[in-house]
């Protein structure tokens, strides 16, 4: 017998997501109800995973799962949030029990990772689509946000760069740089990122601004520096990368660390007044961090090497429309 919308949502996801107990009413009604911590303000967010666009038909349902809610959590962690509950919009060109048994695997190993509910939400019948709404608290006043850059404000991403665009690569071509034993390495940064979140609140006092990395840096920061009214420049040579993107030559590698996106790390910027403080709270999370450059007065993005020397490129970032 084929599945009601209820009993799919019963089945699959009203048990398998963490319960939370300023939940006071959740999946089965008209409208979930909350309950808010005092002194917080919410913070809210919402993306979009479309089959063929955002994720291969050969991705398995439980990345899927997995990725639908990391980009969310990833949200949070730039506003240096703490996630608390999702709402699910899932639309299905049909129902396959064992598809949906794998995706609910995925999405309830993170949600259960990091404490978050699932509320409520809607399933629907169409192309493979699944949308996530997250909400979650941050101390009144102490959200990180892209407006606080200031001059002579040091910038830093975590992790690597250029790591998930390989993975894409790797799908689509074999490059004899990366092993066999290393594909599965990138083939995992690309569908199962990490989701800074601790990282964002304990960034809360010391960030003066903050993104997460889904479009690329170069596009992302560029959303920092419009948002700040500076400029900035980046040290092409002090870039995190991985040892494969190190034996490409230099403008595919750019390409792979500023342009290519969906690494979901944290870039952010720091006075140097409070980068000693923030590294040492990174290296308790342990979370590796690299400074990459410095804002400055001329606004826009510029790149550039150790010894000053200017660096040509092209800008570009991921465009949903382009």
């Amino acid at each position: 017998m084929a599945l009601s919308e209820f009993n799919l949502i019963e089945r699959y996801f009203s048990s398998a997501i963490s319960q939370r107990s300023d939940v006071a009413l959740g999946v089965g009604d008209d409208a979930a109800i909350v309950t808010p911590p005092a002194n917080q303000t919410i913070v809210m967010s919402m993306d979009t995973l479309v089959s063929g666009v955002h994720f291969s038909l050969e991705t398995s349902a439980q990345n899927i799962g997995y990725k639908s809610l990391a980009v969310n959590l990833s949200d949070m962690a730039a506003m240096g949030a703490e996630p608390a509950w999702i709402l699910l919009a899932l639309t299905l060109p049909q129902v396959e029990e064992s598809w949906l048994k794998e995706f609910s695997v995925g999405l309830a190993g993170l949600a259960e990772q990091y404490g978050v509910a699932l509320v409520g939400g809607d399933t629907t019948k169409g192309p493979l689509t699944i949308t996530i709404q997250i909400s979650g608290f941050v101390p009144t006043g102490q959200a990180l946000t892209r407006q606080g850059a200031k001059i002579g404000d040091l910038i830093f991403v975590t992790g690597q760069l250029g790591d998930a665009g390989l993975g894409l690569q790797l799908l689509r071509n074999n490059l004899s740089i990366v092993s066999s034993a290393r594909r599965g390495f990138f083939l995992q940064q690309l569908e199962r990122p990490t989701p800074r979140v601790d990282v964002g609140v304990a960034l809360r006092d010391m960030a003066s601004a903050a993104i997460d990395v889904s479009d690329g840096l170069a596009a992302d920061l560029g959303h920092i520096l419009e948002a700040s009214h500076v400029g900035a420049t980046i040290v092409v040579d002090d870039l995190p990368v991985a040892d494969e993107l190190k034996q490409m030559d230099e403008r595919e590698r750019l390409q792979l660390a500023l342009s290519a996106g969906d690494d979901y790390e944290l870039c952010f910027t720091v006075s140097p007044e409070d980068e000693s403080a923030m590294r040492e709270a990174l290296t308790m999370l342990d979370c590796p961090v690299t400074c990459i450059g410095i804002i400055d007065v001329e606004e826009g993005l510029r790149l550039s090497r150790k010894n000053g020397a200017a660096v040509p490129f092209e800008q570009q970032g991921y465009d949903h429309f382009g």
